[in-house]
């Protein structure tokens, strides 16, 4: 999905991508095969100032839009994903395909 067709604020954009990531891992995503939508149950918790996503390190800060409703709100709004805040969230395959330009901005874990 093209970038400009769905306008994300920073937030938006940095949360959307965790949960790609978060899309990605099967401990954390279950794919819809007739869909091929991924729903995301389980987010991780924050230890300290930071939080793990699979090989990444991301900071508490950067995470903070798992525990926004809005941003979930608005993801939902904008066709990206089906929100049942705050247990669940459902990528759509614009939100999967959606290009957020983040995935180089995360740090590789190094523990």
């Amino acid at each position: 999905m093209n970038k400009k067709s769905i306008k994300l604020n920073a937030l938006q954009k940095r949360t959307l991508a965790l949960f790609q990531q978060l899309a990605k891992r099967p401990e954390t995503g279950s794919p819809d095969a007739e869909t091929g939508e991924m729903t995301i149950s389980y987010l991780p918790r924050p230890h300290g100032d930071h939080v793990h996503i699979g090989d990444f390190v991301i900071s508490s800060r950067d995470a903070s839009g798992f525990s926004n409703e809005n941003v979930w709100r608005a993801l939902e709004r904008k066709g990206l994903a089906r929100s049942a805040y705050p247990l669940q969230i459902t990528l759509t395959r614009a939100g999967l395909d959606y290009d957020t330009g983040l995935l180089d901005s995360f740090e590789i874990s190094d523990h």
